[in-house]
């Protein structure tokens, strides 16, 4: 590992000023520190932020307001997030391991980057870590990786879980930065890999978030649900944050994010659009399914992510109309 400078910063403004070419912030570091002992990450300095006073989980008025750096656990087990925002408690719980969870903050899993093998071997190129290299996944191992949104230099995906429910649930992510305050929706935190898969966000350097911010929850029931290759401590091979609301049959209101089907937490517009207004059946749903995944181009190894996420959809949405 490289050597590094370390401070702990008692406030965000402090560590906001802290900040310079060749800092990272580090606040569980369940991420950080596997990608600066591999070599994928190699700062110079790192700011300190798990000890910031950023640990509540607050109601104001219909909204929930939750430190950046409330640990995972504490998240998933609260009562507010449990009553309201059961597809984020099932989300937060099928991440990683409890382990993992108890020492995980909310600002680090937002900002967690991919499990790609290419990304993780320094020895490969990756046009994440060396922009301009290459993506040797496209044509090697890509079996787990993007299906929609992907591009000709990178067809990696965001390994979060949370962030998938999240988006389905609109939240606002509030960054301090040397621009000053700001609050960005989700969607709309993470980016597609475009020509510069190198940015996960639309953070800026020296952006530090604060908080998330859940609006009043959506009408109907909600589901988090994960299909992966073992039951525990894996990585989504798709997942699905979905609410939905029917009423005398009809839906009328539907919000659907899926996981782990491209770079950024994928909320399924054409879907919604497809089903609100409609009949809340089986043949709807799946109309509604296969709308979305029009969009998909899958390379050969993961094209049955397409119907894996068809499936999904459909029978969560049928588990969840009345």
């Amino acid at each position: 590992m490289k050597p590094f400078e370390y401070a702990r910063a008692a406030t965000p403004a402090e560590a906001v000023r802290g900040f310079a070419p060749g800092t990272m912030y580090l606040g569980g570091g369940t991420n950080l520190v596997d990608l600066m002992r591999l070599g994928v990450a190699e700062p110079d300095r790192l700011v300190d932020v798990s000890r910031l006073p950023l640990d509540e989980i607050e109601q104001i008025r219909d909204r929930v307001r939750i430190g950046a750096t409330v640990r995972n656990t504490d998240l998933a087990v609260h009562p507010l997030i449990r009553t309201r925002y059961p597809m984020l408690a099932r989300a937060l719980l099928a991440g990683a391991s409890g382990q993992v969870r108890n020492i995980a903050t909310v600002a680090g899993n937002l900002l967690q980057r991919t499990r790609c093998p290419y990304f993780q071997d320094v020895t490969r190129p990756c046009n994440k870590r060396r922009p301009g290299s290459g993506c040797p996944a496209i044509a090697g191992d890509h079996s787990g990786l993007a299906v929609l949104g992907a591009s000709d230099a990178c067809v990696a995906t965001h390994p979060s879980d949370m962030a998938v429910a999240l988006a389905a649930l609109e939240a606002e992510v509030h960054v301090t930065g040397p621009g000053g305050d700001r609050i960005v929706p989700m969607p709309g935190l993470h980016r597609l890999p475009g020509d510069e898969p190198e940015r996960d966000t639309m953070l800026e350097p020296g952006d530090l978030i604060t908080a998330v911010e859940l609006p009043p929850p959506p009408t109907g029931v909600q589901m988090y649900r994960k299909v992966r290759e073992r039951s525990s401590f894996a990585f989504a091979l798709v997942s699905i944050a979905a609410a939905l609301d029917v009423r005398d049959g009809r839906v009328a209101g539907c919000r659907i994010a899926l996981g782990s089907v491209a770079h950024v937490p994928w909320r399924a517009e054409r879907a919604e659009a497809a089903l609100i207004g409609g009949p809340a059946t089986g043949e709807a749903f799946l109309q509604a399914a296969e709308a979305e995944l029009e969009q998909a181009r899958p390379l050969p190894r993961n094209a049955y992510k397409v119907p894996l996420a068809r499936n999904l959809i459909v029978a969560t949405l049928e588990e969840l109309a009345p």
